[in-house]
């Protein structure tokens, strides 16, 4: 189990991390989420090695982690830390890069571990290639292979997919996190895609500033969000009066619903004019104006700009 208790480190006079709590189960996949600058990057390395807590103490199944001043090289041996600055070797091969750090006394194993890992990631067909040939977001495949070859216990992941493209970036995740699952590697991603959290975690760890918002399951995070800070990491999500959809609703009450929680209705619900529809493949996201506030719905077509129509909460 990765514990962190009470971990506080400050980067300069004008950030810090500070009394981060929490535990994670081995196999268990974390998202780190929040707005950039919120101390993402800087909590993975902490739980790596990289710097040397201020206050507190993390472990790992009851082993402390230890930064720079224990260490003449930083990093925990039984993690893995994949930043978003790759490190590779550019004049060697793909599969060269991978089995640096792979056994020479086992040639067969080495070459089947590397078999899997690039299947993993999707760059079998560039083994042999040199890696400073390579686009920003192959590099960033190999990199990952690299990571996945030096068989850690614990993985940190810091915006993992943000030089892959969409069409790959879908059947590259999948991949990952089973292969993770599979091997019972315990994940902590720090990451701005909605995608790689509400598909993939299994708990949701929320920052601001420094501090922690919330550390729940991640459907249970999404669902029931505890302030608009935290459901607008998620996407689109619109803060309004309960009072608009219940009339026996306490003065000063305040929903938050996500486009999707929304519906254009017939005759029920508040009347509001149409600003503008936005094409998103399955749906429309339509912007609506009511009461001085914008409102976000998820709408099956698309509609005509100061067209009238009532809006109401989805069964």
């Amino acid at each position: 189990m990765l514990e962190l208790k009470n971990v506080s480190f400050s980067v300069s006079n004008r950030f810090a991390l500070q009394q981060i709590n929490f535990s994670l189960a081995q196999g268990k996949h974390l998202a780190v989420i929040g707005e950039s600058g919120c101390g993402k990057t800087t909590l993975l390395k902490l739980i790596y090695g990289l710097y040397d807590c201020d206050t507190g103490a993390i472990s790992w199944n009851n082993t402390t982690v230890t930064g720079p001043k224990d260490n003449l090289l930083p990093g925990m041996p039984f993690m893995k830390y994949l930043s978003q600055d790759f490190d590779l070797m550019p004049f060697i091969s793909v599969t060269e890069n991978i089995q640096k750090y792979l056994s020479r006394l086992y040639p067969e194993e080495s070459a089947a571990r590397t078999k899997k890992l690039l299947e993993v990631v999707e760059m079998t067909a560039f083994a042999k290639a040199h890696v400073k040939t390579l686009s920003g977001g192959q590099k960033q495949r190999v990199a990952l292979a690299q990571t996945l070859a030096k068989a850690p216990e614990v993985i940190l992941l810091d915006e993992p997919f943000s030089h892959i493209d969409n069409f790959r970036k879908n059947n590259l995740r999948r991949k990952l996190f089973a292969y993770l699952k599979q091997e019972n590697i315990t994940c902590l991603v720090a990451t701005h895609d909605p995608t790689d959290v509400l598909s993939y975690m299994d708990e949701t760890l929320v920052l601001r500033d420094g501090k922690t918002l919330d550390h729940r399951q991640t459907l249970d995070l999404y669902n029931n969000p505890r302030t608009q800070y935290i459901a607008s990491l998620f996407g689109e999500v619109n803060e309004v009066s309960k009072s608009w959809f219940d009339k026996s609703a306490q003065e000063g009450e305040r929903l938050l619903l996500y486009p999707r929680q929304l519906k254009i209705s017939g005759q029920k619900g508040i009347e509001v004019t149409i600003v503008k529809s936005y094409f998103n493949g399955n749906h429309w996201l339509v912007e609506v104006h009511f009461d001085n506030q914008t409102i976000f719905i998820l709408a099956d077509k698309k509609y005509t700009v100061g067209e009238k129509v009532r809006v109401d909460l989805k069964d």
